[in-house]
């Protein structure tokens, strides 16, 4: 089980929402760069980064630069995503050093610049789906669509997507522990590899996603747990 730590950029800093909500935001000290140098430090073999300020439709300059710089500054691949809406987004993402990067609201919404996006960059394009009760949102978590998360994951698998991050966003945040069973039906319905996201709180939480790899569950993004020291890297690492 692959333990992804995760940094979220707001205005250029380092913060964690709470349920993605842009008025519950926590601002953590330290710089980002130094952050993702502290994770490559203790064994991370990759680093998830979110620009929340293009995921909320926001223009922040200062979001790309902090990017640029972690990219610069490490030597372990960066999984991005946030506001990638379009080819030439994409583009710019892997001109910048991105491995993987993540698209959210554009698979929900237009499954032809998706299409577009794969054949440009097929083993680059990780989809990210963002569900409420099972039902997908989008455009920052500010946009429930008549979607659901498992007919998302279906619909992008047949246009060769071949991992998804799945984020429940009621998790997000809170300290509540991943859920579990729904990631693990995604996975095991869509035959996609699949990035657990959204929840972890404890490393039970993390031996119980490896429990059920099996499914197809072979990563997982954690982020508030680490902030808030409920353990460190080199422990997940232990029982991943």
């Amino acid at each position: 089980m692959l333990v992804i730590p995760a940094i979220d950029l707001r205005h250029g800093k380092c913060v964690r929402l709470t349920q993605g909500r842009k008025d519950a935001v926590t601002v953590y000290d330290g710089d980002p760069v130094q952050v993702a140098e502290n994770f490559e430090r203790d064994g991370a073999q990759m680093i998830h980064v979110v620009d929340l300020d293009a995921a909320f439709s926001e223009q922040n300059s200062n979001n790309r630069e902090a990017l640029r710089r972690i990219i610069r500054s490490i030597n372990v691949p960066v999984q991005m995503g946030g506001g990638i809406r379009s080819v030439r987004a994409v583009e710019q993402a892997i001109a910048l050093g991105v491995t993987r990067v993540v698209i959210g609201t554009v698979a929900a919404e237009s499954i032809e610049e998706l299409k577009a996006m794969v054949d440009y960059a097929r083993q680059q394009i990780v989809v990210g789906i963002d569900a409420k009760a099972g039902q997908v949102v989008t455009r920052g978590w500010e946009k429930q669509e008549p979607l659901t998360a498992l007919s998302l994951a279906r619909r992008v698998a047949e246009l060769g997507v071949e991992r998804i991050v799945y984020t429940d966003i009621q998790r997000d945040g809170m300290l509540t522990g991943p859920n579990i069973e729904q990631t693990c039906r995604i996975a095991s319905e869509s035959k996609l590899k699949v990035t657990a996201s959204g929840g972890v709180s404890s490393l039970e939480d993390l031996k119980r996603l490896k429990d059920v790899s099996d499914c197809g569950i072979d990563s997982v993004i954690v982020g508030k747990a680490f902030y808030e020291g409920r353990f460190s890297f080199p422990e997940a690492l232990v029982v991943s």
